[in-house]
């Protein structure tokens, strides 16, 4: 493939301070390459693949989402997660890359949308005979209830993604508790709220790439043996974002090598059907539990996963044989094929 023009769109927001300067008026809206952010990686990998690459924030403001109608590119990198602070947006950025008729990489407005509400990918992988713990679903006070539920259970946000609203806490083992801390997320979140059999057992992530023919990528595996006495054994918010913590600190992802190949086969297999069942595209991370009787049990699906370079997802490509390079290559390419341009 020739030399593209990409724009690379991503987010960053922040509650302005009193007196600040309204959110249109902030700064330029195409900013320089000053530390290392994903965004940064990625763009900087675009250049050495000979493509020119653009930075463009969408900074919560309609002047950063109505510039991108007016760039002319041949391809978007999409790794925009929100919008003006709202963790749910991000397939509403989606659906108006759709209508602007601009081609972009990964999941679209559907599927982002299916696997945004834990509850509805729940019921489509349910429908497709894949595995999930049990659940119910509650909003304002109505609740949507399984009879085989049964304690303990983790409570959290049916539509926010990275571990926000789950800490240790979320792991309840009693009706008071279960209530306490569906009004204390309602509170904070406006949000329906999943309640879900909690899963013993060991934290597994599989990468899948591709489209017509999607493959899975190698296990990776978050070890949380080390989380502190009494802890549940969970990827919150502290093992995910509280940096100088033990919880932070202790807890690593790597390839999980000890895995027998019928297991590991198992976790793929599994990966693949959740990508395809939630139409997702290009490349995602399925997140699962391995009982320890070697039962798979999904946990969620995230479409256009973390492309750091040191990120669970990449970390898995370089153990298939593709160093970061030829990984945002093949994201490229993927997308630009889905568009009936040939890599």
């Amino acid at each position: 493939m020739g030399k593209l023009n990409v724009l690379v769109l991503y987010d960053r927001w922040e509650e302005p301070d009193d007196g600040d300067a309204s959110a249109s008026e902030k700064a330029p809206l195409v900013r320089t390459l000053d530390k290392k952010e994903v965004e940064d990686e990625v763009a900087e990998t675009l250049g050495k693949l000979e493509h020119e690459a653009t930075l463009h924030v969408l900074d919560g403001s309609t002047k950063s989402l109505h510039a991108v109608a007016r760039i002319d590119c041949d391809l978007v990198f999409n790794l925009a997660e929100s919008f003006g602070g709202v963790d749910t947006a991000d397939y509403c950025i989606a659906a108006y890359l759709e209508l602007l008729g601009k081609r972009f990489t990964g999941a679209g407005s559907r599927g982002l949308l299916y696997s945004q509400d834990k509850a509805v990918a729940k019921k489509i992988l349910e429908f497709h005979g894949i595995h999930t713990p049990v659940f119910a679903h509650s909003y304002r006070g109505r609740l949507d209830f399984s009879h085989d539920l049964e304690f303990p259970v983790i409570v959290k946000p049916a539509r926010e993604d990275g571990s926000i609203g789950i800490e240790f806490n979320a792991v309840v083992s009693s009706i008071r508790e279960l209530m306490e801390r569906i009004d204390w997320l309602h509170a904070n979140f406006d949000s329906p709220v999943l309640i879900e059999e909690y899963v013993e057992g060991r934290e597994m992530y599989v990468g899948v790439i591709g489209n017509d023919n999607p493959a899975p990528l190698p296990v990776i595996e978050l070890d949380l043996s080390k989380l502190p006495e009494g802890r549940p054994r969970i990827a919150g918010a502290e093992v995910k974002w509280g940096k100088g913590t033990r919880a932070y600190r202790d807890t690593k992802s790597a390839v999980a090598e000890d895995l027998p190949e019928e297991t590991a086969a198992l976790l793929q297999q599994t990966a693949v059907a959740v990508f395809q069942a939630l139409e997702l595209r290009d490349y995602a991370r399925i997140d699962m539990r391995l009982r320890p009787d070697g039962r798979v049990a999904v946990i969620e699906a995230n479409p256009n996963p973390w492309l750091a370079s040191k990120a669970e997802f990449a970390m898995a490509a370089r153990k298939s044989g593709r160093n970061y390079t030829q990984l945002i290559e093949e994201l490229v390419d993927l997308a630009m094929a889905r568009y009936g341009t040939a890599p």
